[in-house]
């Protein structure tokens, strides 16, 4: 807490994303656990006894109308070669729009093998399903009942997709990038229906909930290369903004999510009011050096990152101790509101590597022992 108000700390915190931010069920025998294989209990054990808990609780908790929903909306589960696939099918406006998705019992992910909206004619469709369709629920003795339990043990994040998130995802990258570039304004009517639901959710968790970190996922889809810079401001400071607005009216810290190329979002991000930015992931990943963010931007935004999970679980421990070392030196360098030593994300297969639990104990270590 003290990094996010901007006062001075002893050393960076230091947090593992996911491995710090779910309470992991390691003996669960569901075979789509992955964290019960036994490599996992290291690398659990070491993100809970010795680093920054930062737990993530999602914004949503259910639609506010869910017999409503069901009127419109099908969901089919089924189990085949030993996968797990979901079909949805939604009926509206004389349409038919379904997706389909497979979770693998050895990799801790979903796989969106068919999109539900596939051009502009089902994005019609669906902008005309009933307000009950984007009205959600929120559980905040559920938040408040984490951060007690969570004590001065870490902090508790309240986790939300942005309107961008939620409309991109209903479709392949493809026909998402070219119908946001090439039909704005039947676009920005999705992104209007999205938020209509989404904002009251968080205006009333800013409300009952204050002074807490958020994270917003989703404004990585307008970066380049998918779409131009000026598509940033169109698409997330115009519905992004107004998330962050909230946020701040109660004291709240909203960190921006967002991967890949940042450059040029970067001032967008800064005049939206952000307080936080994660993870700024360094060339070729990204396109710009975390000591050059810090100097040009650290006095408004908190930086979280900048090791990518590829290196922690390729790389050689001797050279991976060089990059956490300059990732340390970079994200403090100067004056700044602060910084957070993170992965950009977590590994998602069944087994873990000794060099993996060799890099992330060097991460810690390091983090641990530096001085600010």
């Amino acid at each position: 807490m003290a990094t996010l108000r901007g006062e001075p700390v002893d050393r960076p915190a230091v947090n593992l994303y996911e491995l710090g931010g779910y309470i992991p069920h390691y003996r669960n025998s569901d075979p789509f656990n992955v964290y019960n294989d036994p490599s996992w209990t290291p690398l659990l054990d070491l993100a809970w006894e010795q680093t920054d808990l930062i737990q993530l609780v999602g914004l949503l908790a259910g639609h506010a109308c869910p017999e409503c929903v069901s009127e419109y909306v099908k969901r089919e589960e089924y189990l085949e070669n030993g996968s797990k696939f979901t079909r949805t099918t939604v009926e509206v406006a004389g349409r038919s729009l379904t997706s389909l998705t497979r979770r693998d019992p050895d990799i801790d992910t979903i796989w969106t093998l068919e999109h539900l909206l596939k051009d502009t004619s089902d994005l019609e469709a669906y902008i005309q399903l009933p307000d009950e369709a984007f009205t959600f629920i929120t559980d905040i003795p559920a938040m408040a009942a984490m951060d007690e339990k969570m004590g001065d043990r870490g902090i508790v994040m309240v986790d939300t997709p942005d309107p961008l998130c939620v409309a991109a995802g209903l479709f392949s990258m493809e026909d998402y990038t070219i119908i946001a570039l090439t039909e704005q304004e039947l676009f920005h009517r999705l992104l209007v229906r999205i938020s209509e639901g989404l904002y009251p959710a968080v205006r009333t968790v800013a409300e009952g909930f204050p002074g807490h970190l958020w994270r917003i996922y989703g404004p990585e889809y307008a970066t380049e290369p998918y779409l131009p810079p000026y598509l940033f401001e169109e698409y997330v400071v115009r519905y992004t903004g107004h998330i962050v607005d909230l946020i701040r009216s109660h004291s709240g810290f909203a960190r921006i999510h967002c991967h890949g190329r940042i450059k040029k979002a970067l001032p967008y991000i800064v005049a939206m009011g952000t307080s936080a930015i994660d993870p700024v992931e360094p060339p070729p990943q990204g396109d710009v050096e975390l000591a050059d963010v810090r100097r040009e931007y650290g006095r408004d935004l908190i930086l979280f990152g900048n090791i990518e999970v590829s290196d922690i679980e390729n790389m050689e421990p001797a050279e991976f101790r060089k990059v956490v070392e300059k990732s340390l030196r970079n994200g403090t360098i100067g004056d700044g509101r602060g910084f957070v030593l993170m992965p950009t994300s977590a590994p998602y297969g069944r087994t873990i590597s000794s060099t993996t639990i060799t890099n992330y104990q060097t991460m810690v270590e390091l983090a641990l022992n530096f001085s600010t």
